[in-house]
């Protein structure tokens, strides 16, 4: 049974950081893409960055130069290093990976 657990959630200032972690289980972790998608309060859910497993990494857009993605195979754990949080980063943080879905953590930038 495909399981994602996320981790590190919290409220930080603006200019803040947070590192954010998914731990995998129940399926061959090394062997596909993983990555991170948000959902804010009345938005669609959207890419944050993705890991696609030999074919490099994607970011979105909003998320550039800030953030970065980062997977560790041996531990079946997926990070997500924030830097210089906005508010606009507030969101629900969900960890994605084999078609399946954390069940989010909660980001919160505010000051």
């Amino acid at each position: 049974q495909v399981q994602l657990v996320e981790s590190g959630g919290g409220l930080v200032q603006p200019g803040g950081s947070l590192t954010l972690s998914c731990t995998a289980s129940g399926f061959t972790f090394s062997s596909g893409g993983t990555g991170w998608y948000r959902q804010s309060s009345g938005q669609e859910r959207e890419l944050v960055a993705y890991d696609r497993l030999g074919g490099g990494t994607v970011y979105g857009d909003s998320v550039k130069g800030r953030f970065t993605i980062r997977r560790d195979n041996t531990n079946n754990k997926v990070y997500l290093q924030m830097n210089n949080l906005k508010p606009d980063d507030t969101a629900v943080y969900y960890c994605r990976a084999q078609g399946a879905w954390g069940q989010g953590t909660q980001v919160t930038v505010s000051s």
